[in-house]
């Protein structure tokens, strides 16, 4: 029975990929990619690959389908028509996957018990875990702990590319504001007020506007309780982030850019995705006053193991801020050029 999943997950995968790259309406491709990225979850979950899955429905099939449908919202649904056959890519993609195809030969079998991930780190990992650590969730005490430096380095990674889209998207808009013109083919009236998304949502819009005040408020309860539950189920920093992300967005999307401006504004934005990164390094920092190493938790307090239940949650507590904050950043940074749009056309009719 649990091969037959498998194969029928792995075939409908085949066929959703398949599908967004032959279909021309982006609106139908999005919701393909958003039920390819959930059937990847539903593999990872047959893998026993539960913290992966949960990743994946946040960000595949959660907040990336919200931000494609925030983008459809500038560029329109249709896709334009394809000029010419270009080979060049099609050659390329090709050959890499042949490299990749040839590569997995040198890798070793899959399910061998003497593998180098069984044989090394691992079991370091399951037998001392539970008494170093004392988190049931060995996930967690992995990334936020024994690998806290990798996830000090992705937070600081998700902080540069929140920082940096704010940098190139403000730019662009004041260049674009200096030269009086726009690049972006969002048709007057389709939004509301002149074609901005900060005229998303009407009065009219009962049944999305009903909804929504509904699901909201679930949302991110369920975000808070991925936050400060990681320790003892999947999910963490990451997952929290995004989905309390998510909310807001949808809030956005709903009610207005405006709206969801008033609640979160950009300064608050800009103060937590920082507050983030000051977090999580500051735990280390304070870890090296009290005499232990960079991210040393255990002197945090004076049983180890509860120094390392309060830095998990504290370091957590960064991360799940600096996501929050770089995929509201990111999106408001770019829904923003909208407003460019908006104040062309009301020029245009005065």
């Amino acid at each position: 029975m649990a091969a037959f999943v498998d194969i029928f997950l792995m075939l409908l995968l085949i066929a959703g990929t398949m599908s967004v790259l032959f279909v021309r309406n982006l609106f139908v491709a999005t919701m393909l990619l958003g039920i390819v990225s959930f059937t990847m979850a539903l593999i990872f979950i047959s893998l026993d690959a539960v913290d992966v899955a949960f990743t994946e429905a946040a960000v595949g099939a959660g907040i990336s389908t919200v931000l494609y449908i925030g983008t459809l919202a500038l560029v329109g649904s249709q896709e334009k028509d394809q000029l010419k056959f270009a080979p060049g890519p099609m050659v390329i993609c090709l050959a890499v996957g042949a490299v990749l195809y040839y590569a997995t030969y040198e890798m070793p079998r899959f399910g061998e018990a003497n593998n180098p991930v069984h044989t090394h780190v691992a079991p370091r990992y399951i037998n001392d875990s539970p008494t170093e650590i004392g988190v049931p969730n060995m996930v967690t005490s992995v990334l936020a702990s024994y690998r806290g430096y990798d996830t000090f380095g992705e937070t600081t990674v998700i902080f540069a590319a929140g920082i940096g889209v704010l940098l190139i998207l403000r730019q662009r808009r004041r260049r674009k504001n200096e030269d009086d013109e726009t690049d972006v083919p969002l048709d007057k009236g389709k939004t509301g007020q002149s074609g901005s998304l900060s005229g998303l949502g009407s009065q009219h819009d009962l049944i999305p506007h009903v909804i929504a005040k509904l699901l909201i408020p679930f949302i991110f309860v369920f975000a808070l309780y991925v936050q400060f539950h990681g320790d003892y189920g999947p999910g963490g920093g990451f997952q929290a982030g995004v989905i309390f992300a998510a909310g807001i967005i949808l809030y956005a999307l709903v009610f207005s850019l405006d709206y969801a401006r008033s609640v979160v504004s950009e300064k608050a934005i800009l103060f937590l995705i920082s507050a983030g990164v000051l977090l999580y390094g500051g735990v280390g920092v304070v870890s090296m006053m009290l005499g232990g190493n960079f991210l040393d938790y255990n002197v945090l307090a004076s049983d180890p193991v509860a120094g390392q239940h309060l830095g998990i949650l504290l370091v957590e507590l960064g991360v799940g801020i600096t996501v929050t904050a770089a995929m509201l950043a990111i999106f408001y940074a770019f829904v923003g050029r909208a407003d460019l749009i908006a104040a062309k056309a009301e020029q245009e009719e005065n």
